[in-house]
């Protein structure tokens, strides 16, 4: 399961609603790809279709969407927002990464 945190689904539902996104029906999707400097990269859009091997999870009134590789790599993350001096934009907490690289967008396991 992903989670959500409180400052993360308020910055969800205004990004959905601001892109033509209904947060009662369509869906954010996160992913893993591989690339960035620790070897894989997270990735997070927005998407009205579930494909069929799609895991679906809900948290915190927010539909997460994460295809089935991905999955594997962020069982147990918490989707943050972060706001502070180090820059703006979400943050996944995953408890799976063993090293992550200085801007928290890459991590290795």
């Amino acid at each position: 399961m992903i989670k959500v945190s409180d400052i993360a689904k308020k910055r969800i539902l205004g990004l959905m609603n601001d892109d033509g996104f209904n947060p009662t029906l369509d869906f954010v999707r996160v992913g893993v790809k591989s690339g960035g400097c620790s070897g894989l990269s997270y990735e997070l859009t927005f998407d009205k279709e579930k494909q069929e091997l799609d895991k679906v999870f809900e948290d915190n009134g927010i539909k997460i969407i994460v295809d089935k590789k991905s999955f594997l790599y962020l069982i147990g993350t918490t989707l943050e927002y972060s706001g502070g001096l180090n820059g703006t934009g979400f943050v996944f907490n995953n408890p799976n990464a063993q090293r992550t690289c200085g801007c928290g967008e890459s991590f290795s396991l």
